[in-house]
């Protein structure tokens, strides 16, 4: 993986910005406004489509080149103005060299008009790091995907379908790599039929690469000093190219949703709470049950959860997807109280032994130091604010998160009613719903159910065969002291331990594979104290000095659900009998691809398996199930979705030949 860099601008007189990579200006001398209007808002013809969307309708637009984010916010600002208040915008871009927060901040200060969409994206414009990264404005009305990153790296691990392409990178001059015939076969590879295309160039060899890719272009006349423009309309894959390769149907959409938008979510935790509102936000009514007295009172009742980053230098499915919902989580947390709900005081991950420094070295290399940066014995120690005897890893956007809040602020949504004391032991579909049951008692339906109740959804026939697993997770709750309030951000090593909530230190958290019971012990406790002096002894000493016994300690013990590769478990469910049947042939031949269509659950979701990075997890994957039941774009790439799917175990087993219901 290659880090990403910010843009490196020069500014005019007039306080304009120039691209010192590319040499050229990102808008017009003249008016970037009026440009951007007439180019793409007007060449598209985005005023009558967005006026023509229905309540529950949507219009996806597709840009290679953010730049400023200026053809957005003017495509946000007349949405806005034309659209009804049930429909959505949908944004996607592409961009290799993302402004820092300052310039773009600096950059928008020059269109006054759109400061209240600008201020917005301001708010929003965190934690943008390499890969895919989601922002959810205007309330879910507006959403925004950036793919950040060399355009041909991410548009082909894009999963969309676009209405209206913007080509607005640099001219063909200063950047070529933005107007090849790779990159027009993406285009067309995403165009929805009849999308429209449009670009500020009229360059010949522009408009016949473009052609060739399956639209019709023609030139038109341009605006200020440009004399013609580029718009067209995609007529379709051309007959003499091949097609790009099909999606294998198990990992193929579902077919889209089409009936009464009403949902069920089971289980009232982080995984839960979070499709509950990425659902509520796109329309959807929700009914969430949760079986205790209040929300989040299991894995996700924990006074303090940790942002951190277990990230891998080699862009693993896994790491892709911690990156993107870091960057999704991070911006969320905007909503909440700072100081009570979260704090982004840092997180320092210690290089407590050679192997661990080995891996934070290639680390360093593969990231922005704005996710990380190595840091020396005293540099740590700065910015923890206590003792410590190693360096390490600082990131410096992480912090402490107290999750029950999120889940709390994530179920208020008015499209969300949620029942407690609900507990659904069965569920049974009738006439197109499914029927939830508590013994002999309904409790609720819908045509649609995701189920979110970690390691308890395999208690369904459907989801039995899912292997996930419980761990037994303790942490201590430790009193502030006098000497412990200078700890100034999150520490760990192989434990963790964060500065105060409330008056209250959190450290842990222990991992026990086999046991049942909940009730906190003294042993793992002990082991807890052990993982705080492998990070600073002084810091114990401080939180618990040699006269204080065991027994006056504090803590809670919950069960974290995991999948044997570590990634969640995210999506539409099959028939496990009918996917044997279906795909048998892979038993004998893993290269065969039957086009047989998947035997999916009708309307049957899963969203869990998130173990303990389901604050960096489970948000972003209730984005996803939400983009799958809307059939929007995806939020993370083909691939991560594909490697969090339900339907990969089902697949393995096929092709190890060990499926029982292999024919």
């Amino acid at each position: 993986m290659n880090p990403i860099t910010h843009a490196q601008l020069d500014w005019d007189d007039q306080g304009r910005p120039h691209s010192r990579t590319f040499d050229d200006v990102y808008f017009s001398d003249k008016s970037g406004l009026e440009e951007t209007r007439y180019v793409f808002l007007e060449q598209n013809r985005l005023q009558a489509r967005f006026a023509a969307l229905p309540a529950g309708g949507r219009l996806v637009i597709g840009e290679t080149g953010f730049g400023t984010g200026l053809n957005f916010l003017c495509a946000w600002q007349l949405f806005d103005q034309q659209a009804v208040a049930g429909a959505r915008l949908h944004f996607v871009s592409v961009e290799k060299y993302p402004l820092s927060h300052a310039d773009l901040q600096r950059a928008l200060a020059l269109w006054p008009e759109l400061q209240p969409y600008a201020e917005q994206l301001l708010a929003q414009y965190l934690a943008i790091h390499q890969g895919f990264q989601r922002l959810v404005l205007d309330n879910g009305r507006v959403t925004l995907t950036l793919l950040i990153g060399d355009a041909l790296e991410q548009l082909p691990q894009l999963d969309a379908q676009i209405d209206a392409w913007f080509l607005d990178g640099f001219a063909p001059a200063k950047n070529p790599d933005m107007w090849t015939a790779e990159l027009f076969a993406e285009l067309a590879r995403l165009a929805a039929p009849g999308s429209t295309i449009s670009t500020f160039t009229s360059t010949g060899w522009v408009r016949r690469l473009i052609n060739a890719a399956g639209f019709k272009m023609k030139r038109t006349p341009g605006i200020g000093h440009k004399w013609e423009i580029l718009r067209g309309e995609f007529l379709g894959w051309p007959e003499q190219t091949p097609r790009p390769a099909a999606t294998a149907p198990w990992f193929a959409r579902p077919t889209p949703h089409a009936g009464e938008r009403r949902a069920l979510v089971i289980g009232g935790g982080l995984a839960g709470c979070c499709t509950a509102a990425s659902l509520a936000a796109c329309g959807w009514q929700v009914c969430l049950l949760e079986r205790h007295a209040a929300l989040a009172q299991e894995a996700s009742g924990n006074p303090q959860g940790v942002l951190y980053l277990k990230l891998s230098a080699h862009g693993t499915a896994l790491s892709q997807l911690i990156v993107s919902g870091f960057g999704y989580t991070r911006r969320l947390l905007e909503h909440l109280q700072r100081g009570v709900d979260w704090d982004a005081c840092g997180v320092l991950q210690l290089a407590f032994n050679t192997r661990e420094a080995e891996r934070q070295a290639q680390l360093a290399e593969a990231f922005a130091p704005d996710l990380l940066h190595p840091v020396d014995a005293a540099q740590a120690q700065a910015h923890a604010g206590i003792a410590l005897e190693q360096g390490g890893l600082f990131f410096p956007e992480g912090g402490w998160v107290h999750p029950p809040a999120l889940c709390e602020w994530q179920a208020r949504h008015p499209n969300i009613e949620v029942k407690l004391h609900q507990e659904a032991l069965t569920l049974q579909r009738v006439d197109g719903r499914w029927q939830a049951w508590d013994g002999d008692t309904p409790i609720a339906d819908a045509p649609v159910v995701i189920l979110a109740g970690a390691a308890e959804i395999k208690r369904f026939p459907f989801s039995a065969a899912l292997p996930l697993k419980r761990i037994r997770g303790q942490i201590t709750r430790l009193a502030q002291t006098a000497q412990s309030q200078s700890l100034s951000t999150v520490v760990c090593a192989q434990g963790y331990v964060a500065p105060a909530r409330l008056g209250e230190h959190t450290l842990g958290a222990s991992f026990d594979f086999a046991s049942s019971d909940l009730t906190p012990t003294l042993a793992e406790h002990a082991d807890n104290l052990a993982l705080l002096r492998e990070i600073s002894p002084a810091l114990l000493h401080a939180l618990h000095p040699d006269s204080q016994t065991l027994e006056a300690l504090e803590g809670r013990a919950a069960f974290r659900c995991t999948s044997p590769d570590y990634l969640p478990i995210v999506g539409p469910l099959a028939d496990a009998e009918a996917f044997a049947q279906a795909y048998g042939v892979l038993a004998r031949d893993a290269r065969q691809v039957p086009d047989t269509p998947c035997p999916w659950l009708d309307g049957l979701y899963i969203n869990s398996g998130h173990g303990s990075r389901g604050l960096i997890t489970a948000p972003l994957s209730a984005q996803l199930l939400a983009a799958w039941l809307d059939n929007e774009p995806l939020p993370v790439p083909t691939s991560v979705a594909q490697a969090c799917h339900p339907n990969r175990f089902a697949l393995r087993e096929l092709i190890r030949g060990k499926s029982r219901h292999t024919p």
